[in-house]
């Protein structure tokens, strides 16, 4: 039991190495940086939906999902943004303590603000993919017309118009999304972090049903 001033915290009884042998896998935090309109999300929720197709218990933080809720009172400013993230963080690390695979699409484009989501998740829980790619594509892709709201000056402090991106010094993964299909970033993802998840003998056999899948 750890004590700071009023608060005390509780040492559970179920630990999360428990809950991970019970899930047949281990817990790991995937967070996907980029551009707005770069592929964070979908293939965020691509690699979810893969994952849950192989028995994996996963959930996906999105940027725009958490700002409803969580962070509802914060804007774009610096500072929110670097509040933003650290809330998510801090919840994501009670996900994984109840043994989920979590993954978080967030533009996140500040490399200060990103080292401290690693040091609060911690480093060996924390899997960094770069989602690369030219502002102009991001641009061309834009399904809500943000850039064009950007540059209108109707949005301020829009990432890759009016406030700037740090890309990653030292990403787990680089997916230059301008160059590879969704499919293609989903795989290079899943092979990525498949070690990371799964354990032993569970790991080869689902190595083995996705390459059946490839095939199929």
């Amino acid at each position: 039991m750890k004590k700071i001033g009023q608060v005390i915290w509780h040492t559970p009884m179920v630990t999360r190495e428990m809950r991970e042998l019970v899930n047949g896998h281990r817990s790991v935090a995937i967070w996907f940086t980029g551009l707005p309109s770069s592929g964070k999300s979908t293939i965020a929720h691509g690699v979810e939906k893969k994952l849950y197709q192989l028995g994996v218990r996963t959930y996906t933080f999105d940027g725009d999902n958490i700002r409803h809720g969580l962070c509802a009172d914060l804007g774009f400013t610096p500072e929110d943004r670097r509040e933003n993230l650290r809330r998510v963080a801090e919840v994501i690390k009670l996900f994984l303590d109840a043994g989920l695979v979590v993954l978080s699409a967030f533009v996140s484009p500040y490399e200060e603000d990103r080292k401290l989501v690693k040091k609060i998740i911690g480093p060996k829980d924390f899997v960094l993919i770069y989602c690369k790619c030219p502002v102009e594509v991001c641009e061309s892709r834009d399904p809500k017309g943000m850039y064009k709201k950007a540059k209108a000056g109707i949005i301020k402090e829009y990432t890759g118009v009016s406030a700037p991106y740090e890309e990653p010094e030292n990403p787990d993964l680089i997916l230059e999304t301008h160059l590879l299909t969704i499919e293609e970033s989903v795989e290079r993802v899943l092979n990525f972090v498949s070690e990371r998840i799964f354990m032993g003998s569970f790991l080869e056999s689902q190595k083995l049903n996705l390459r059946c899948e490839k095939k199929n």
